[in-house]
């Protein structure tokens, strides 16, 4: 697969003002009762197929029928170093901006990304449905990550788009948005995913986070099929695989390798075959059938999620 950087870097002048008392934050309300939709986009400064995909929606002059639309250009800090041939360093500023949504972490706004997460917390505490669009460090096809309560895979599978979901725990170093407060409590009725479109620089994430914010969108009932940007081509529901992650490979080294370039979703047949080695010690499948989920050594250091083993479901777990 093709790795350049092929996306044109959008121009955010305009939308990064908002409309609200928060930059980069834009809110409509409809006057009518129903949910409020979050859409974020540049959590991580490069990537950028979420930001065209919100730009878009600002410029059709989207609005809601029902309920609120609340649309999110969160890491503009991090954005605003984007070089695309050196691209991965515009990720972020300081730290990670999707391992910081703890209370303990934004009570301690040491970093440009806990700040930022600061501005944005009471849109996210606001919100009853949340899609965070992101996309990857290496070629892979998209991925639909739910976490691992049933509401959020239910509402994936009616989406219908991408073909694979990921049953996911998270990362160790810390929260994702998609985790905080009422989207990680197994009690509350809060929705949210994070959808990853793609590699970075491929014109397809585009067109992934167009159609899964188009679905999104009408299956939240806020809009309708008119409403939504002329050129965009809604993609058709299809069948979908459902995988739960298992265990992660976090690297104690900074020597990991992998046997081959794995790109993801490669299944592996047998346990136990070696599919890299970290510090000379052979990584090898833990399962049958065992799928690789998001393959990446773009930002290898000790503590960093590098792979995730995963399983195909046959159904959902009851867990809520």
């Amino acid at each position: 697969m093709n790795t350049g950087f092929e996306i044109a870097v959008p121009d955010l002048s305009a939308e990064r003002q908002g409309n609200t008392d928060t930059p980069g934050v834009w809110a409509f309300d409809s006057g009518n009762a129903g949910p409020t939709l979050l859409i974020t986009a540049l959590i991580h400064g490069n990537e950028i197929c979420g930001a065209w995909a919100l730009k878009e929606l600002l410029a059709a002059s989207l609005r809601p029928k029902k309920g609120r639309l609340v649309l999110a250009f969160c890491n503009l800090a991090a954005f605003d170093t984007l070089d695309v041939a050196a691209h991965d360093a515009a990720r972020f500023v300081d730290e990670d901006m999707n391992r910081v949504w703890t209370s303990d972490k934004l009570d301690q706004p040491v970093t440009q990304e806990r700040r930022r997460a600061l501005e944005l917390r009471k849109w996210v505490a606001a919100a009853d449905w949340l899609l965070d669009i992101h996309s990857m460090h290496e070629p892979s096809p998209p991925l639909m990550m739910t976490g691992m309560l049933k509401r959020n895979v239910d509402l994936a599978k009616r989406l219908g788009v991408p073909q694979h979901v990921i049953m996911d725990v998270g990362h160790k170093d810390g929260t994702r948005m998609r985790d905080f407060a009422q989207f990680g409590d197994p009690q509350s009725q809060a929705l949210a995913l994070l959808i990853e479109c793609g590699y970075h620089g491929d014109p397809s994430s585009v067109d992934t986070a167009r159609n899964v914010v188009a679905h999104f969108l009408l299956e939240s009932g806020i809009v309708e099929g008119a409403d939504l940007p002329g050129h965009w081509t809604l993609a058709q529901k299809g069948p979908q695989t459902v995988l739960q992650v298992t265990a992660p490979v976090v690297a104690t080294s900074e020597s990991l390798s992998f046997s081959e370039p794995y790109q993801g979703m490669e299944c592996i047949t047998h346990a136990g075959t070696q599919i890299g080695k970290d510090n000379d010690k052979p990584i090898v499948t833990p399962y049958d059938n065992c799928v690789l989920v998001m393959p990446s050594l773009r930002q290898l250091k000790v503590g960093v999620t590098v792979l995730r083993f995963a399983h195909e479901l046959q159904g959902f777990p009851s867990r809520e």
